[in-house]
């Protein structure tokens, strides 16, 4: 009997999998999947050296609280999209900089979070630091937020870079959190990575990589980024310095939800 039921759970557990995987275009997968197709990796078990900031997890955002769907600090990635990366990370090692991500694979309820947060536009926590110049209620219209993520098929991440050796951001100072997200960075909330001239999620025209008020060292550090990432296939998103995605996607058509978490991927290996 034991035997038999045994057969029975690893039967319905691979056909789980199969299902999320097979997940018809455009739609999201099984709300109950709690496990990653196996085509999923966390970015440490391929490269260790590559930091991790993951910004939803905790409530320093633009929504103002962890995020749903965020369970442990972890990227997960398709396994391309983390080999890339490591290939990226030992050239930019090799130039005294490491990667470092604040996000990956986003599951899709972590999208209908923002989505719901997007709505209610009473809700304006933290405008002052990510969306000062601009009116909540435009956010759908003008791209800052959508009811569907590239993140969530697997091969999307929000990445930056830190000058080696790496050190802590120090601790942010009593209104900090109020500060424009493209002030002055020794202004700004605090970060150990390079100066882009804004920082993450910073909803305002000077994000985009190629915005012409953005000169000096601030443009050598994205053209660093983008450069580095191109020549391993990643593609930036024009309008978030921050954003890159490897092509061809894995899944391009597909909608993952499943959480964030270590179990989600426990004995994938790169």
């Amino acid at each position: 009997m034991r035997a038999r039921l045994a057969v029975t759970v690893t039967a319905l557990a691979a056909a789980l999998t199969a299902a999320v995987a097979a997940t018809p275009a455009g739609a999201s997968a099984p709300p109950s999947a709690a496990k990653a197709p196996r085509a999923f990796v966390a970015l440490s078990s391929v490269d260790p050296t590559i930091l991790q900031e993951m910004r939803y997890v905790r409530p320093h955002n633009f929504v103002g609280e962890p995020i749903d769907g965020y369970r442990q600090p972890v990227c997960i990635l398709t396994r391309p999209a983390a080999e890339a990366l490591h290939r990226a990370q030992v050239r930019l090692l090799r130039q005294g900089y490491s990667l470092k991500v604040y996000d990956c694979y986003r599951p899709q309820r972590a999208v209908d979070h923002f989505v719901r947060w997007a709505e209610d536009l009473g809700d304006e926590r933290r405008k002052a630091e990510f969306y000062p110049r601009v009116d909540k209620s435009r956010l759908f219209e003008d791209g800052y937020i959508a009811g569907k993520s590239g993140h969530s098929r697997g091969s999307t991440t929000d990445v930056t870079l830190v000058r080696l050796p790496a050190l802590p951001a120090p601790r942010p100072r009593p209104g900090q959190e109020s500060v424009p997200c493209y002030a002055p960075r020794a202004e700004r909330y605090p970060d150990n990575s390079v100066d882009m001239g804004t920082g993450f999620d910073c909803f305002d025209t000077l994000s985009h990589t190629d915005d012409p008020r953005v000169q000096g060292a601030q443009r050598a550090n994205r053209d660093l980024l983008r450069s580095a990432l191109a020549a391993e296939g990643f593609v930036n998103l024009p309008e978030e310095w921050w954003h890159f995605t490897h092509k061809p996607e894995l899944f391009p058509d597909t909608y993952f939800d499943f959480p964030v978490a270590h179990r989600s991927v426990a004995g994938h290996r790169s």
